[in-house]
């Protein structure tokens, strides 16, 4: 299976310990030796970060079963680790949603959902004009996400089939108080890859990230 990260064009530039933040927010759970490993230090100088994020109340340890002897303990981000990674204006977002819904009703609403999805879909088309394979359209839409902060990234499948996977939503808190937002995006996604799109993992489902299933249509 082939995968392609787009990652942080600066995150050589980071600390220690915003790379281990980064990693645990892109790839998930990690172990202190698979996160040393991947940073080219030893697992004891992860561990050792990790325990000073803990400190500061960015992650947390839990221990697992995996094999014998005895449970690992794999890291993970807590909420204030997740923090980290802002939602764009998200209290502004939401006053701003629930102060037009109030006032002119919840079709108001719809109506900028629906400029919304309008706008996304001209400029996605203009950044995938000229992609004449799934497999390109796919490789444009997540350099094109990723530029716009949801951290994206996508693979091959052995079936042929494509993943999009969101690391991040910049419009979480929006997107929660109106899930009109992720609707309307799934519909862009699809018409922009003239393929058929499914979400099967989403952040508002208590997911740790959203992810999208691509074949063709």
């Amino acid at each position: 299976m082939s995968r392609k990260y787009l990652e942080n064009q600066d995150e050589v530039s980071m600390s220690p310990a915003d790379r281990l933040l980064h990693m645990l927010k892109t790839r998930g759970p990690q172990l202190a030796a698979d996160a040393g490993r991947a940073l080219g230090t030893t697992g004891e100088a992860a561990r050792q970060q990790f325990v000073k994020l803990a400190a500061s109340g960015l992650v947390e340890a839990q221990s697992e079963a995996r094999g014998v002897g005895r449970p690992s303990q794999v890291w993970h981000l807590t909420a204030a680790g997740h923090a980290r990674f802002p939602d764009t204006h998200s209290e502004l977002t939401v006053q701003l949603l629930q102060t037009v819904r109030e006032t002119f009703g919840p079709e108001a609403i719809d109506r900028l959902i629906d400029v919304r999805e309008q706008q996304s879909r001209t400029l996605y088309l203009q950044e995938l004009a000229g992609a004449e394979t799934l497999q390109e359209r796919v490789k444009r839409l997540a350099a094109l996400r990723a530029r716009e902060g949801y951290m994206a990234e996508w693979s091959e499948q052995p079936d042929g089939a494509f993943v999009l996977i969101e690391n991040h939503c910049p419009i979480c808190a929006a997107a929660a108080a109106c899930q009109g937002f992720c609707r309307a995006e799934l519909n862009v996604f699809e018409q922009v890859l003239q393929a058929r799109v499914e979400r099967v993992e989403h952040i508002l489902m208590n997911a740790r990230r959203c992810a999208y299933r691509i074949t063709p249509a």
